[in-house]
């Protein structure tokens, strides 16, 4: 029970440094109470999945230089992390919609190249945690892939559980670091 109360007061939270609409925040709150009540605790349904969808401003930025799409929340290109649950590589499918996107560019722009940086929580041993930062980076780069984006401009690293995202041993800050980043090359 007291996860779920700490699931709707980050999903609040959440919906509410995003403008999003009553509507959307309502629809959120629901999908969250039915997780809650079945027992599912991922980042595909604890509130991460925001992060995909429109309206989300909160980890992005970091490819603005490109150019406006970059930094408009309503534009997938202005998402740059990808998030997995705990223990897997398999891309949730909130985040297809990023990846294709980015795909896109990619094979729009075939002189642009982009590192994938896999990252895991710190859970497991540090070896483990570079194959599956490893694991996860090539998930999306076979997305891209197969979106018109080519081998040359993708160049993948796996940090593991090196560079986390966020400080912290609880599953608030293990859902932010099971992540892969998607950074232009300047």
């Amino acid at each position: 029970m007291a996860k779920k109360s700490l699931l709707i007061v980050m999903l609040i939270t959440v919906f509410a440094l995003s403008g999003c609409s009553e509507d959307e925040a309502a629809e959120g709150l629901n999908n969250a109470n039915q997780n809650a009540a079945s027992g599912i605790n991922d980042a595909s349904t604890s509130g991460l999945t925001g992060m995909a969808g429109p309206g989300y401003t909160g980890i992005t930025g970091n490819n603005a230089w490109l150019g406006p799409e970059f930094s408009d929340p309503n534009n997938p290109l202005s998402r740059s992390t990808i998030y997995f649950i705990y223990d897997s590589s398999d891309v949730q499918p909130d985040f297809i919609p990023v990846i294709n996107a980015h795909a896109r560019y990619l094979a729009a722009h075939p002189n642009q190249k982009l590192t994938l940086e896999g990252h895991a929580d710190e859970r497991g041993s540090p070896e483990y945690n570079i194959a599956l930062g490893d694991q996860r980076a090539k998930a999306v780069a076979a997305m891209m892939k197969a979106q018109g984006a080519s081998d040359g401009q993708m160049n993948l690293v796996s940090y593991g559980e090196e560079k986390p995202a966020v400080m912290g041993n609880d599953e608030s800050s293990y859902e932010r670091n099971r992540r892969v980043e998607l950074s232009y090359q300047r």
